[in-house]
């Protein structure tokens, strides 16, 4: 899979979709400070909220092979200026969370993910589920095993399966390096 690092205001729903994404029970915590879970780079609304803690964020991109702009469907207005994918060297996505609440307005949310510069935006809705898939299906890599597919097992006379690692919840096949 590829690493996503999630970025957004404080509850803008990074945590939450963290534990989305790792098919945890939803359960609320105040991330403190970058977490690295496998895969997913979970970092504190603090520092896309305060000028000194950003720089921090602009490191954590060079970690991850995207980075997801997270907004929350019931946000009032933008953290993020015009055009600022510019900035990162990697696939920036834009994420609207919270899209079922009952004040949401995910088609204000995207028109400012968009405006920020993302072309590819995702909904989601990290209690119920909606869009995760979607998520993991575009981090996806060649041999990836997604959760919710079973790595086949070799019957009797058949070719053996291919050997897996586990990272995290995913099976995906061993990188050769050359």
């Amino acid at each position: 899979m590829k690493t996503i690092v999630l970025m957004g205001r404080s509850e803008a729903g990074k945590t939450t979709l963290t534990q989305a994404m790792k098919g945890e029970k939803i359960t609320y915590h105040k991330t403190q400070y970058i977490n690295r879970f496998d895969v997913i780079i979970d970092t504190p609304g603090e520092y896309a909220q305060t000028h000194h803690l950003g720089f921090a964020l602009a490191l954590y991109a060079y970690e991850a092979d995207v980075v997801g702009l997270l907004l929350s469907a019931t946000e009032p207005y933008s953290l993020y200026p015009p055009c600022i994918t510019c900035m990162v060297n990697r696939e920036v996505i834009g994420i609207v969370t919270k899209i079922n609440e009952p004040d949401a307005c995910p088609e204000r949310a995207e028109n400012w993910l968009r405006l920020a510069g993302c072309e590819k935006i995702f909904f989601v809705d990290s209690a119920t589920g909606e869009g995760i898939p979607a998520i993991l299906e575009h981090l996806r890599e060649e041999g990836d095993v997604m959760p919710w597919e079973k790595p086949r097992k070799a019957g009797r006379g058949a070719k053996s399966a291919k050997k897996l690692e586990i990272c995290g919840n995913y099976a995906v096949e061993p990188k050769r390096i050359t």
